[in-house]
């Protein structure tokens, strides 16, 4: 049956019990907060250690690259010196002018010294985390790529000029040949190029009659030997001095220019050369990327990335 007394009040809740309640309620408010701090601090510890793994590949890639640089440097700078002292063997072994031996040993060596100086900043500044070092290697990394670059534009929007500038400069030596007062480089040089292009003088051969030698030797065929073609049948020559030989007619010489010669050379090789400066420029541009990158991420809390583990 239903009581008809209704039902008595609930005590009110005692001291003691809302004293055990606020200390339940805080005791779980600090373990949330203990529990989301490692949380917290587990994710930038992640970033750290990734950035620290970039920063490392990095300075390990520049190093290694750079060693494999310098050894490369080494390799041409004491190939080019070795040319250069004992030409005569080279010469004698490939067939070519002591000249032409000669300029590319200097070539080489000029190569192999700059080769040499960028890779040991590379490689030292990269190891041993110098930011000056650094710096300086990407500084000589961006003046060659300008360089290269200015170099560039200037001879496609000059190239008419240069063109007649080296043509005059071409005409001039071939006057000037076999004179011994005179003689130098250039005219040894001059003398590689028609031998390599298989050419003679720089429109036709022609261009010969304005040396004086030649015109006073007119009846005899008097021409420079390295326009001497020798594929040709029965060729008989005299050498003479300074460089000239007597051909019994004109059908022994070489009969185009070198003009088309260089011409033509460039047009065959011209895909190949925009590719090697294409890929030369950008692995300038990409180790300047990388120098650079890890100049700027080094700081004082950086711990040397475990420099010797």
């Amino acid at each position: 049956m239903r009581s008809l007394y209704p039902p008595p009040p609930c005590p009110p809740p005692r001291t003691q019990d809302v004293a055990v309640l606020s200390k339940a309620e805080t005791d779980g408010n600090r373990v949330h907060t203990q529990l989301e701090r490692p949380r917290s601090q587990g994710s930038h510890w992640g970033a750290d250690m990734a950035t620290k793994g970039c920063l490392s590949v990095t300075k390990y890639f520049l190093f290694i690259f750079n060693i494999i640089f310098f050894l490369l440097g080494s390799l041409l700078f004491g190939f080019g010196l070795w040319i250069l002292f004992d030409g005569s063997s080279f010469a004698a072994a490939l067939g070519t002018s002591i000249y032409g031996l000669k300029v590319w040993s200097y070539i080489l060596s000029g190569v192999g010294i700059i080769t040499m100086f960028i890779g040991f900043l590379g490689c030292l500044g990269s190891l041993k985390e110098i930011k000056c070092m650094l710096g300086f290697y990407f500084a000589i990394l961006f003046l060659l790529f300008v360089t290269q670059i200015t170099i560039g534009i200037i001879v496609y929007v000059q190239r008419d000029m240069l063109g007649t500038k080296v043509e005059n400069y071409v005409k001039n030596l071939i006057k000037t040949y076999g004179e011994s007062k005179t003689r130098g480089d250039g005219h040894d040089s001059w003398d590689y190029i028609q031998e390599q292009l298989h050419c003679c003088g720089w429109d036709s051969y022609i261009d010969w009659k304005l040396n004086e030698d030649v015109q006073a030797n007119a009846s005899s065929s008097l021409y420079p030997c390295s326009c001497s073609n020798t594929s040709t049948l029965g060729l008989n020559t005299t050498h003479l001095e300074n460089g000239f030989c007597s051909f019994q007619n004109d059908l022994g010489l070489f009969m185009d220019g070198c003009s088309r010669s260089v011409k033509a050379w460039l047009a065959d090789n011209i895909i190949t050369i925009v590719g090697i400066c294409l890929g030369v420029a950008l692995l300038e541009v990409c180790l300047m990327s990388l120098s650079i990158f890890l100049c700027r991420n080094m700081d004082q809390n950086y711990d040397k990335l475990v420099r010797y583990s």
